[in-house]
């Protein structure tokens, strides 16, 4: 009898410690999520920042200051909040999973929609702010809640970055298999966009939305692995790491480069809006392809991420939309204007012609009212007479036309 009572109390005690870890490790595994989450909030709150900060050449431009923009302290000061800002997003990686953390780059989207109406300056009426700006605050009202649907119920895989698990998870078959489907298409995009000229923004981002995937794995595994080597149990000994640097670097360079295309040939609001969308898609199914980010969850908070990302890419979507497209700068000469006389462009800093040298063929005012030094110079006309062929002709000079004729 006290065996089978020993045995029934070992067997009453078992569910309580099993749910007590099960429980630690949940409260573990939402505290990791936290963190990686405010470390990518505040990454990408930074980068925001920084950008408009460093838009002060911008300003320089059109002024009188003689200084280089990178010799000003707010470039500077731009430029070291950017690497704190990337810094931070890069940290985020370790912490939480990948697909939590990519959807979080909207903050970036809804911080330079607000920051940049208010370092535009514009005078404005109230009434015509909200008219102007309702898109904006929509969008912005829209990512939030998107934002927060994407953090509340986001996978809570929390895997340690090994290079043992990093080997396994790289030479498993479904990532093998979305990897050779992803080069396939990617071949395909490049070919339609080098040798058919396909340059639809669609593919073009297509592109930078299937080298955002590797990058985003290859930033996971070298942050985690990082992490872990700071934390006591070393991973650079691993040739996986050095791999995965190699493959992070080269598809970031790639990546940059195909943005810049895009960027000479369509708008930044429309490269921001579609270019989130696919970043975040096709990073999404690589963090479940790679590190099973899903495994495991019910489908009540597969289908409400999923919302959550739907809310967010209209958001974005939204606020983009109501962006002011850029207006190129592009040097020329003023004709409408003589020296001296204050121009409407660019502050008076135009060059104007000379026109007691020449006639101001290009003036909008009135020429009748310009003094006899500035009428058009006269040519000598010569014409010969036709009535006689031994005869020649007889010149004569038109020296000057008066106003009547």
């Amino acid at each position: 009898m006290d065996r089978a009572q020993r045995a029934g109390l070992q067997l009453q005690q078992l569910p309580p410690t099993s749910s007590a870890t099960s429980g630690g490790e949940a409260s573990f595994s939402y505290k990791e999520n936290l963190i990686g989450a405010l470390l990518a909030i505040f990454g990408h709150l930074v980068v925001s920042i920084a950008l408009n900060l460093q838009y002060c050449h911008i300003r320089l431009a059109g002024t009188k200051d003689p200084r280089a923009y990178f010799k000003t302290k707010t470039w500077w000061l731009g430029l070291f909040l950017m690497l704190l800002g990337e810094l931070g997003v890069f940290a985020s990686y370790a912490f939480a999973p990948l697909s939590l953390i990519v959807p979080l780059s909207a903050v970036s989207v809804i911080a330079s929609a607000i920051i940049g109406i208010i370092f535009i300056k514009e005078k404005w009426k109230p009434r015509d702010f909200l008219r102007r700006y309702v898109l904006s605050f929509v969008g912005c009202g829209l990512a939030i809640v998107g934002t927060y649907l994407l953090v509340t119920f986001a996978p809570n895989s929390h895997e340690k970055m090994t290079g043992e698990n990093i080997t396994r998870h790289l030479v498993s078959w479904p990532f093998l298999l979305y990897t050779l489907v992803e080069i396939i298409l990617f071949c395909l995009l490049l070919y339609f966009y080098k040798e058919k000229n396909a340059n639809s923004i669609i593919v073009i981002l297509l592109l930078v939305a299937l080298l955002g995937s590797m990058t985003v794995v290859t930033v996971k595994a070298v942050a985690g692995m990082l992490v872990l080597s700071i934390q006591g149990n070393l991973q650079l000994d691993y040739p996986i790491f050095y791999v995965m640097f190699v493959c992070m670097v080269a598809t970031a360079i790639y990546q940059a480069a195909f943005l810049s295309q895009a960027s000479q040939i369509y708008d930044s609001s429309l490269i921001a809006s579609v270019g989130y969308i696919l970043s975040t898609t096709v990073a999404i199914t690589a963090g479940a392809v790679f590190y099973l980010d899903f495994v495991g969850e019910d489908a009540l908070h597969i289908c409400m991420f999923a919302l959550g990302c739907l809310i967010a890419f209209l958001g974005v979507f939204l606020i983009t939309r109501n962006r002011k497209k850029a207006i190129p700068f592009e040097p020329y000469i003023s004709m409408d204007a003589m020296p001296g006389m204050q121009n409407m462009h660019d502050k008076g800093m135009t060059v104007q012609p000379d026109l007691k040298a020449s006639f101001s063929y290009g003036a909008l005012e009135n020429n009748d009212s310009i003094s006899e030094i500035y009428a058009p110079a006269t040519l000598p006309v010569m014409q010969e007479e036709h009535s006689s062929r031994s005869a020649p002709g007889v010149p004569y000079r038109v020296l000057e036309h008066t106003k009547k004729e």
